[in-house]
């Protein structure tokens, strides 16, 4: 087996960890990048909540070690190597397009959540807390975020509804993508986690502005967690 997609893989994650120190970090949009100004858009999770990109980094950073210096050769972590590949790698470039456009950070999200997604689907029964475990909460978090930059898109240029409405419809986006990743894995239940964290940060950002988004985060917490012990079950 050769270990060049595992040494790709390695090499993708460290720029991808390395990404914010590079770019100066990522605090969220400025309200100015958009025609309606997007002043505490209530589809957005509380600030601490994106402290989980620390767990995300430093998980990635020893799953990819591991690949590379215990299971370069190991034919049972080979299929998820190239999706990986994929998301993490341009996903190095996300805060520095995001700068720019929120529009297109919006469409890199969604393509690093669809091969971040085919990645877990492939990772092996096997090595579960170095290599399904860190792939899983990062889709988890990619899921919130994917549909996080379409109610902020959707309310920031004005499209039919106000930014309560398109929180709804994020969430309601949210919940359907992963209770499907879920049910169809059956497995898995770090992405569930992942997601629930996301949603318990939209609970605490809208418990006294916006009751009804914090209600629905609320009963979206429970469907995901009610299918993630099933999935760990």
């Amino acid at each position: 087996m050769d270990p060049v997609k595992a040494i790709f893989v390695f090499v993708a994650t460290v720029f991808f960890v390395l990404s914010p120190l590079v770019s100066g970090g990522f605090t969220g949009f400025d309200p100015g990048q958009f025609p309606v100004p997007q002043d505490d858009p209530p589809v957005q999770p509380a600030g601490y909540a994106f402290g989980i990109w620390g767990l995300i980094y430093l998980w990635l950073l020893i799953s990819a070690g591991v690949g590379l210096f215990l299971r370069a050769k190991d034919e049972a972590w080979e299929p998820a190597r190239l999706p990986l590949i994929l998301s993490l790698a341009p996903g190095a470039a996300w805060i520095g397009v995001a700068q720019l456009s929120p529009v297109w950070a919006s469409v890199l999200l969604w393509w690093m959540l669809a091969m971040a997604l085919i990645a877990l689907a492939r990772t092996p029964y096997i090595d579960r807390w170095t290599f399904q475990a860190p792939v899983a909460v990062y889709a988890g978090w990619l899921t919130a975020a994917s549909w996080v930059s379409v109610g902020l898109l959707g309310a920031g240029f004005g499209v039919l509804f106000g930014p309560v409405v398109w929180a709804l419809i994020a969430l309601a986006g949210a919940l359907v993508t992963g209770a499907a990743v879920l049910l169809a894995l059956d497995r898995a239940p770090e992405y569930g986690g992942a997601l629930i964290w996301a949603l318990i940060g939209v609970v605490v950002a809208n418990a006294t502005t916006a009751p009804i988004v914090a209600f629905a985060a609320i009963a979206g917490a429970v469907l995901i967690g009610l299918l993630s012990v099933r999935a760990a079950t």
